[in-house]
């Protein structure tokens, strides 16, 4: 599944180059009109990540959010700075299919495998931010990628599996906003290990070969950013060569 994304800071569509909030380039488009064009085209789930939200969670877009869910008629899964159960029942009080959870799914587990016991395993995507060390370790990071967890996927995978982990957003921070391709080697050896949970890429895609490669990785899902925003290929190129299920 082709999965469209933006990235908001201070209600404006901007990327980020590998997480850096020094590295922005900020697009001079309508959130809600990009998103409706997406929609346009064919796309079945949005994603939207609240970088103001995710660097300080006192100031999370949300009004922003509601009106973006109001306009749509697709689902969306929403992250960025997502701390306490009241900002998770919010977001899916307003219309949002999904929210994603990063850092403190590092943090403090047993708060978020109470959400999946309490809103369902439907409501809740593990964001997981790898780093991959030179012994292929998959280190998740946390806090906006401006620190190390000190967890590895694996053993974060294996404690949401008891609560019925679905979805997880796993990201190779080398290569998000390079265009420089997908790591589809992780992809594939995470679709092989745990074919239960359905996994959205992430990361540095820039042509519809990387996102054929990514297709066949057998992941469920992909997230494209930057690519879309200077028009590398369209939504609906994309879902050409990835039919949405």
């Amino acid at each position: 599944m082709i999965i469209p994304a933006i990235d908001l800071i201070d209600g404006q569509v901007v990327r980020l180059y590998q997480g850096d909030y020094g590295k922005q380039t900020t697009f001079d488009l309508s959130p809600l009109a990009q998103l409706q064009s997406y929609q346009a085209q064919g796309a079945k789930l949005l994603h939207i990540v609240d970088l103001t939200g995710a660097k300080d969670p006192n100031k999370r877009q949300t009004q922003l959010i509601s009106e973006l869910a109001a306009g749509l008629d697709v689902d969306i899964q929403v992250g960025g700075g997502i701390r306490s159960e009241e900002q998770v029942a919010e977001l899916l009080n307003i219309g949002v299919k999904r929210v994603v959870i990063g850092s403190l799914a590092v943090k403090e587990p047993e708060l978020v495998k109470s959400w999946f016991v309490k809103y369902g395993s439907d409501a809740i995507c593990l964001a997981l931010d790898v780093n991959i060390n030179e012994a292929g370790e998959k280190i998740v990071a946390v806090s906006g990628w401006q620190s190390g967890g000190g967890k590895s996927l694996e053993s974060l995978v294996a404690e949401f599996e008891t609560v019925g982990l679905k979805h997880a957003l796993v990201t190779d921070i080398s290569r998000d906003g390079t265009l420089t391709g997908a790591n589809t080697e992780l992809y594939t050896g995470l679709a092989s290990a745990y074919p239960h949970i359905l996994w959205q890429a992430s990361g540095g895609i820039a042509t519809l070969d990387n996102v054929a490669a990514v297709r066949d990785s057998k992941a469920s899902g992909i997230i494209i950013g930057k690519a879309l925003l200077i028009n590398q290929f369209t939504v609906e190129e994309a879902i050409q060569c990835w039919p949405n299920a």
